[in-house]
């Protein structure tokens, strides 16, 4: 992989021997996105952003969980009849009854989940996992039977005894699921657990696995990318990270970090940062500032050393330019700003100070900064021309 303009590469991959990853982008954000509380995503909402993950490359978008409702069913139908070049699959429980409503949304494959934890079968099913898997196979024929794909998806996988899964899946290939899929619901892994838990289904089927991360850890994207060097095909993701509890895998850090270590480039993370505004606007839910790839400050520097170093080069203080993702790099001047960096902040507001007027300006701002009092641009550039005054 060449070096980038756009971003420096962590070379340390090179000494992994990793094969190069086959993988495919899953975006949740239609559905598990709005599992949300206090969520509700419009028609009119679901479908601009059905286009706009679909502009940035996404493979495969999941629309809703079509038996919620009837307007769910029709905004799942009407988005898999818009001609994406994304394909799209719903959710459904292993009822039959959920199938068939979902089989009639003109789908290309439907997520058909059950939980096989001990947990899960003791005190939300009261029923044996024998019991459960034969409706979810009942429940996989009819859809098979109808034309359309089937993911079948361990709901709680993380917290099922590793054997149970294997024996589960490898049978649930018998019945030509077109993947199989490992949700860890609470967040419970590690990269290494991941791994592990990836590698060895991976030697028991030859049907792809997918990977569904919650960050109750905030490991939900080390996790994805563990599960992708594992050998795990299928990447579940939500804008912002958004999602039950604590959310889901960031899309936006997954693809970013794919290009970033991995060299997969076909995705067009120039519009992340407008896709993250969208799910900002639509949700309610503001990300954090100092949210990675789109958050508020994930371009903003202010420290003195840090902003003379940026504007000689930036790749000195940043991972990726502002410019890949489609955000804004932001100068701040504060508390621990330099001369030498008020001058480059300065200069490239289009004002020349000279050293004293410089001096009087950086006494100014720390004296407003200490007592907590922030500085925006208009007001830099409002101190920078009273300064010159005086």
């Amino acid at each position: 992989m060449s070096e980038s303009k756009d971003y420096s590469r962590n070379k340390l991959v090179d000494y992994l021997n990793l094969p190069p990853l086959d993988i495919e982008i899953c975006d949740v954000t239609l559905r598990d996105g709005e599992q949300t509380p206090g969520v509700v995503f419009t028609r009119e909402e679901k479908i601009a952003l059905a286009t706009k993950l679909d502009s940035v490359g996404v493979d495969i978008i999941e629309t809703g969980f079509p038996v919620v409702s009837v307007s769910e069913k029709e905004t799942v139908k009407e988005i898999a009849n818009m001609g994406l070049n994304a394909r799209t699959c719903c959710l459904s429980r292993s009822k039959l009854s959920d199938v068939e409503v979902a089989v009639n949304c003109d789908v290309d494959f439907i997520s058909i989940f059950i939980a096989m934890s001990d947990l899960h079968l003791k005190y939300k099913y009261h029923k044996s996992c024998e019991e459960m898997f034969s409706c979810a196979m009942e429940a996989v024929e009819y859809a098979k039977d109808h034309g359309v794909g089937v993911r079948f998806a361990a709901e709680d996988g993380s917290r099922t005894d590793v054997e149970v899964l294997k024996t589960a899946f490898k049978a649930a290939e018998e019945y030509k699921v077109d993947y199989v899929s490992i949700a860890d619901t609470i967040g419970i892994l590690t990269p290494s657990t991941t791994h592990y838990l990836v590698r060895e289904i991976k030697k028991t089927v030859k049907t792809p696995i997918c990977i569904h991360c919650h960050d109750d850890l905030g490991l939900a994207t080390a996790n994805t990318l563990a599960a992708a060097e594992a050998g795990a095909k299928q990447l579940h993701t939500t804008v912002n990270g958004i999602g039950e509890r604590a959310g889901n895998a960031s899309l936006e850090e997954v693809l970013v970090s794919l290009r970033i270590q991995y060299g997969i480039d076909r995705y067009d993370t120039t519009k992340l940062t407008e896709l993250s505004a969208m799910v900002n606007e639509f949700s309610g839910l503001k990300p954090a500032v100092n949210k990675a790839i789109v958050g508020e400050h994930a371009f903003s520097h202010e420290s003195g050393i840090h902003v003379c170093a940026i504007l000689e080069e930036p790749r000195t203080y940043e991972l990726f330019s502002p410019e890949m993702v489609g955000g804004n790099r932001h100068l701040i001047v504060g508390k621990h700003t330099g001369m030498k960096a008020l001058k480059g902040i300065v200069g490239n507001m289009g004002y020349d100070l000279s050293k004293e007027e410089l001096g009087t300006l950086l006494d100014r701002i720390k004296n407003c900064t200490e007592t907590k009092h922030g500085i925006s641009p208009s007001k830099l550039e409002s101190m920078v021309i009273e300064t010159k005054k005086h």
